[in-house]
């Protein structure tokens, strides 16, 4: 087959999956010439069939490299890991110093901050770029978080905030910052994802189980909620998972999927990090964990039969679901503030240079987590760029002020009606230890004294201290 455009392809994708080929097309529908790489032949034929001028598809890595304009732009959308090091070591056989990697995928950071620190040394430049928002953002518009080589992001800017989404005519894509701040960015993101979805299923859950509603009805709930405050991606794709059946089917086809959740580990690497930097993120711990425990379905099972559960009481369904807004908004503000927490933090320790308004800026479109609330979050950090807590916003203390005794009504009855609802209760407790000036820490430094010596500090007084804590009975 002959390649019209020999030399002329401005941008090369490796990688020919359903993600690298929406991105391919996308970045063709812009005007520019496009190169793809796939081992597997059957992707290659597939890409070249689509018959576009602008793009082309090898299946030999030495000829897709000489497709493209100098300086080489390759991006990597494969999956995280050794592959990515496999494949990266494979282009540095075909490309020339100066030339840009890309890495699309859903890298560790750790392993981004790695690959930064090689090329750069062998003189090529490395960009770790988070990717959000599916094939359907792919195709049409994804929310893009590259951060890295500042100087290879100029050359790729033009391009970038072409494909991205668009929010008021601004581009969903920024430089978020040095080395491996993109993937960083883009793990949290996931991590707040993680929360969201689990703060929705137990929404699903209190109405369902504690306020007995048909999916119907849950289906109308939805749907209002996406015409008001919590209008978001994860809401209006939930309104129409409660309206989908299979053709010639008369119930809802969610309703067939087992109970048993998966995940690809970017929520366990948000929370690891967060431990590893001292930062409480209780609903993407909790998350994480709830994905874990719906995989012990025999377990549950077999729990399910020995404790029965408590008798249900009659609420007023209405009212209730009013009440379950607001705190469905209280607890989401925590999933976005605990996650703008974490970034704010690791902005210190590793000195990425992040601008959080940017990080919200570009989040408002294009990305899974995209909402109407990020508007509030962008306006925030744009109001005070040094905020350090989401709740010390003035406008939202005023929103969750309205909204916590619903959370703690809707926690409390949830309770007694024996259902678990651990996203919105883990929301409630760290909305309360954050304004608890006393927190019982103290009786915990105490206890860590009393049997390992481990030391405290006291109050007013300046250094380490320990007691000998036996005391006499006598």
């Amino acid at each position: 087959m002959k390649h019209q455009n020999k030399n002329q392809s401005s941008f090369g994708m490796i990688g020919l999956g359903t993600m690298g080929s929406n991105l391919l097309q996308n970045i063709a529908d812009h005007g520019y010439n496009c190169s793809g790489y796939d081992n597997d032949a059957e992707k290659v034929d597939t890409v070249n069939h689509l018959s576009r001028e602008n793009i082309h598809a090898f299946s030999d890595l030495k000829e897709f490299a000489q497709n493209l304009k100098s300086p080489k732009v390759v991006m990597l959308l494969v999956p995280a890991g050794k592959i990515v090091d496999s494949v990266i070591e494979e282009l540095l056989q075909v490309l020339d110093k100066g030339d840009i990697i890309i890495d699309g995928g859903n890298s560790h950071f750790t392993d981004t901050e790695r690959r930064f620190v090689d090329l750069e040394k062998k003189g090529f430049h490395f960009v770790g770029m988070g990717v959000s928002g599916g094939e359907e953002g792919a195709r049409k518009g994804p929310s893009m978080m590259p951060g890295g080589d500042k100087k290879a992001y100029e050359t790729l800017k033009p391009i970038l905030e072409k494909i991205a989404a668009h929010v008021n005519g601004d581009p969903t894509v920024a430089f978020m910052g040095e080395r491996s701040a993109g993937h960083f960015v883009k793990m949290v993101h996931n991590g707040i994802e993680y929360a969201l979805m689990q703060l929705i299923s137990e929404t699903y859950e209190v109405m369902k189980k504690g306020l007995q509603m048909e999916d119907k009805e849950i289906h109308s709930v939805f749907e209002k909620w996406n015409e008001g405050r919590l209008k978001s991606y994860l809401i209006e794709i939930t309104r129409d998972i409660f309206a989908y059946k299979k053709k010639g089917a008369h119930h809802l086809f969610f309703n067939d999927i087992k109970d048993e959740a998966k995940a690809k580990g970017t929520g366990k690497w948000t929370s690891q990090a967060a431990m590893d930097l001292t930062v409480p993120i209780p609903m993407i711990d909790i998350a994480v964990s709830m994905r874990d425990l719906s995989k012990y379905k025999d377990l549950r099972f077999k729990a399910s039969k020995l404790y029965p559960d408590p008798e249900k009481s009659d609420f007023n369904t209405t009212e209730y679901i009013a009440k379950l807004e607001e705190a469905f908004y209280f607890s989401m503000v925590s999933a976005y503030a605990q996650g703008m927490h974490l970034l704010d933090r690791a902005n210190e320790e590793f000195n990425y240079h992040l601008n959080l308004d940017l990080i919200a800026k570009i989040w408002r479109g294009g990305c899974i987590i995209r909402s109407e609330f990020l508007e509030d979050i962008y306006a925030a950090y744009k109001k005070d760029s040094k905020l350090k807590h989401l709740f010390l916003d003035e406008s939202i203390q005023k929103s969750l002020l309205k909204s916590i005794p619903s959370v703690r009504s809707v926690v409390s009855d949830a309770v007694l009606q024996g259902i678990a609802i651990p996203s919105f209760a883990s929301a409630l407790s760290y909305f309360d230890n954050i304004r608890n000036e006393e927190m019982p820490a103290n009786l915990i430094q105490a206890q860590r004294d009393f049997f390992g010596s481990h030391t405290y500090e006291l109050k007013g007084k300046e250094g380490v201290f320990h007691t000998d804590w036996e005391v006499s009975n006598h």
